[in-house]
Formats: C-alpha cells, structure tokens, sequence
C-alpha cells in the first residue's frame, strides 16, 4: 500500500508513519517516509504487514512532533482499508517538543507555602501545587505525585532550565490526562545534598534522608490530604525526581509502600549506591508498586548500566516476595543529564503511571474542550 503526505510545514526533521501495525512507534525506522521534495513524501509498505483496517498517524520522531490540524489541536487517528491500496494526506502543523500549549489546559499554580516548616528537619521550606485546570470547577477527587526539585520543574530563570511541567500537563490535559495534582517541593540549596542522601556520610556528612523522608510522607502529604480534593489511598500517591531526587524517591517507595505506589525515578543517582543496598519493609503481602525509569546514554558510561543492575535487582527482590514489581524503563540514546530531557520524558511516565497505558497520548481521542482559535 502507498501512502503520500503533503506538508505546509517543511523542515529537516524526518516523517515517520506509525500505527496498529508496529506497536504505535512513532520513530521506527522501518517505517521512515522517503522525501520527493521539501513538502511532498511518500511510503510503500507491504500488505503482509498490514492489518484488514489500518490506523495510523504521521510524525516526525515522536509523539512530541506528531502532526496536528491548521488551528495547532489534535488530530483524530486516521483509519484506512487495506483493499483501498493508496492513501493520500495533508498535515499542516507539526508539534515541536510537545508545543504549542494551549493556556486553557495550563494547571493551577499555587504556593502552599513560601515556608513550610519542616519539623523533622527544623527548618522551612517552599511548597507548590499544581492543580488540574478545571480544579475549581469540578467535585473530582485526584491521585497525587510528590516531586523533588521544584526550583527546577516549572518556574523561569533556573539556571539549569526546567521540565516545564506546566506545559507538559496542559498538553495530558488536553490530551485528556490532566487528572493529577503535582505537589513540588523546593530543594534545599545548599542543604539539598543531604537531604536527599538517605544514609550515607561518605558522600554527605550528616546526611538527612530518612528526616526528609517523613517529612514528606508524615506531615507534607497529611497536610494536602487535608486542603485539597485528592485521594488519599496508595494506589493514587506517588513520589519522583532526577538524580539525587530520584535516589531519594526510590528510598521513600522502599520504605513506604504501603504510602505510594507509584515512582518515577529520572537520572538516578545509584553511583550512591552501588550495590543496591535499599533498605526495605517487610510484609506479608508485598505491595504492587509501578516504577517508570529513565536514562540517557550521554549522562555518562555508568547511567544507563547501573539502571541495568538496578532493574535486575528489582526482579530479584520481586523473587523473593518483598514487592510485585511492574516497572518500564526508557533509555534515551540521545539523553543527557539535564532538564531537557526530563521534561520531555514527563509526559510519558505520568501517562504511564497514572493511565495504566503503555500506548501515547497521540492515541487518545481529542479533549472535547479544545478550542479552535
């Protein structure tokens, strides 16, 4: 079957269809469109690999450069029989790195507190929320996910740039996966390192994990329980960060699960420990805990190992029915260790933690609020 693509919007990125007939790779190189001239591509593909019924879409190396309509929205997918054995179509907008956002799916910011007091540390700290759009429009409940590092998730002007969360949960909202409440907590500068270092005064001297830890799970998490409408059970609370704030993410997972559930751990700092050794509690019934891990292969020749080694450490915990272990691991060939590319893996780990779904947001029908301007 051929397909043709006419594009309005042309630049070096390459085109690539994706569909039910390789698993909704959006940048699988079997399935690359060969370029006639700066707008114009096409691609032939075999029947055999074909389904009766195909359903695709077209993108340029991923679902955060998928194609959408003339007003920048969503595209339904496009479905085709196979019998027709042609099939011709028009984009004229691409995303670029999840862009462009809509301000009407933008999360509610607000600060909890600009010094929230820490009790187990004796000392304050600030906290955000980061609300659905439709927060106070609704009588919905929302599952959680507690985040480390705030100064680098959302807010300009950080010197290492940030996820941009906001952007990203407009882009879930709209996408119709918006239905979580972010909790960031601000770094302690200069006392992040031990804070988020759980025991180990070779690499912090008085390091302050385990303090850390209950403030979050015994009086920060009771705290927003209490103001806001979420829900409250494990299977709705997580916790993450990158790199020490994920290290401490992991040890707050391990020693609370009967806490959160879900964990999402970019860049992990395992060179802290490099033979696992993670503390855990133990119970008769071992807790189902999905853990979403990322690394980047130029974070340095040890990252994407060591999340390796840490992987096989789970299986062998889950082996001996200390946990039931569901996790995913996404190792980006170009990833270093910076914002950038957590913010772009965000996206994907909420919907795969909080969505049960190992598709993307690209495979969802358009948000029905979406508005055409």
């Amino acid at each position: 079957m051929k397909f043709t693509l006419y594009t309005e919007e042309a630049d070096e990125r390459p085109i690539f269809i994706t569909g039910n007939f390789n698993s909704w790779n959006p940048k699988d190189p079997r399935f690359q469109l060969a370029q006639i001239d700066p707008n114009n591509y096409y691609i032939e593909i075999f029947d055999e690999f074909l389904p009766d019924i195909i359903e695709f879409k077209f993108t340029k190396g991923g679902w955060e450069n998928v194609e959408l309509d003339k007003y920048g929205s969503i595209t339904p997918n496009k479905k085709v029989q196979k019998s027709e054995s042609a099939f011709s179509h028009t984009v004229e907008k691409w995303r670029f790195n999840w862009g462009p956002f809509k301000q009407e799916f933008f999360p509610i910011v607000e600060i909890i507190s600009e010094e929230f007091y820490i009790p187990q540390l004796e000392r304050h700290r600030k906290v955000w929320a980061l609300l659905p759009y439709d927060y106070y429009v609704s009588d919905k409940k929302y599952p959680v996910l507690y985040l480390q590092d705030a100064q680098n998730l959302f807010n300009e002007g950080s010197p290492y740039g940030n996820w941009e969360i906001d952007k990203k949960l407009s882009i879930l909202a709209e996408y119709g996966r918006g239905d979580v409440i972010i909790i960031a907590i601000e770094h302690g500068s200069e006392e992040r390192i031990k804070e988020y270092i759980f025991d180990n005064d070779n690499v912090a001297n008085g390091s302050e994990g385990k303090k850390y830890i209950r403030f979050i799970t015994d009086t920060l998490k009771p705290f927003v329980d209490e103001h806001y409408r979420t829900r409250k059970d494990r299977e709705n609370t997580g916790i993450g960060g990158s790199s020490l704030g994920a290290l401490i993410s992991i040890y707050s997972g391990f020693l609370y699960p009967e806490v959160y559930s879900k964990l999402l751990i970019f860049s992990p700092s395992l060179w802290v420990e490099p033979n696992n050794n993670f503390p855990m509690m133990s119970f008769r019934v071992p807790f189902k805990t999905k853990i979403y891990l990322y690394g980047g292969e130029q974070e340095g020749s040890k990252m994407v190992k060591r999340i390796q080694v840490f992987e096989n450490y789970l299986k062998r915990w889950e082996k001996k029915n200390l946990f039931d272990f569901e996790f995913k691991t996404n190792i980006n060939p170009e990833g270093s260790h910076s914002e950038f590319y957590w913010s772009q893996e965000f996206p994907r780990a909420i919907e795969w933690l909080f969505y049960n779904n190992t598709e993307n947001p690209v495979e969802v029908t358009p948000h029905q609020d979406t508005i055409e301007n």
